[in-house]
């Protein structure tokens, strides 16, 4: 024994920065194991001790490459990291019975919306939506964990804003909103409402032809002011 405290309270030369790097490593890997919900380096550099921040995202990147490949992978959601079963892997674990969770189209619309916009309130929401959003939407959303209240804007009534959630980002694979799909990818995956593009075409075909229509009036008016001209010219 007494052998053993000696050889550990004298490491070799050169290996006291290694050490330190696997046992941070070590106790990241313990404290994520173990947590209920995924930690950010904050949280984790002041749970092992108000360590510097460097280190700690440092041994996150180490273990994230450690566990690529294997049966469950260290992921960074939201700024916030915790361990997943690997994607090829969850069909192991799934149940035979699932309970699906099905958002009506009125709360998928107030989802992507508040995705796409945030922070934004409810106003905002039925402005772009064109419909009134009933509170039993936003209740959905938020019982699901998708959504949050953001605080209030700093307007008159100074409104609720609402946001999205870690939990958001999570369920649907994102590692933050700027991987959310853009309107190619939403068109190209067949996400988009057929009768909702068809609409925007004819919009824009409406707004040409109202701009072409005003331009042709404009054309003649200024014909039938240039003959009134000539007209008064050749009276004597």
């Amino acid at each position: 024994m007494s052998e053993n405290a000696d050889h550990i309270a004298e490491p070799e030369p050169g290996a006291g920065t290694a050490m330190a790097h696997d046992a941070i490593a070590r106790a990241i890997e313990a404290t994520l194991f173990a947590s209920e919900e995924p930690l950010s380096v904050d949280h984790l550099a002041a749970h092992l001790g108000d360590l510097e921040k460097g280190p700690v995202r440092e041994a996150l990147r180490d273990l994230k490459a450690h566990y690529e490949g294997r049966g469950i992978a260290l992921v960074e959601r939201g700024k916030r990291w915790h361990f997943e079963t690997a994607p090829d892997m969850a069909h192991l674990l799934r149940r035979e019975k699932e309970q699906v969770r099905r958002l009506s189209r009125a709360a998928t619309e107030v989802l992507a919306i508040i995705a796409y916009h945030e922070p934004v309130s409810r106003a905002e929401i039925e402005s772009i939506r064109g419909v009134q959003t009933s509170s039993g939407t936003l209740d959905v959303l938020m019982e699901a964990g998708w959504i949050k209240l953001a605080g209030r804007r700093e307007v008159p009534g100074r409104p609720v804003i609402y946001a999205t959630t870690p939990e958001f980002l999570d369920h649907f694979g994102l590692g933050s909103r700027r991987d959310l799909p853009g309107v190619d990818e939403l068109k190209a995956a067949g996400l988009l409402d057929p009768v909702d593009d068809a609409f925007e075409e004819a919009m824009d075909a409406a707004g040409s032809s109202d701009e072409d229509a005003d331009a042709s009036s404009d054309d003649a008016g200024d014909a039938g002011e240039a003959s009134e001209d000539e007209a008064g010219s050749a009276v004597p």
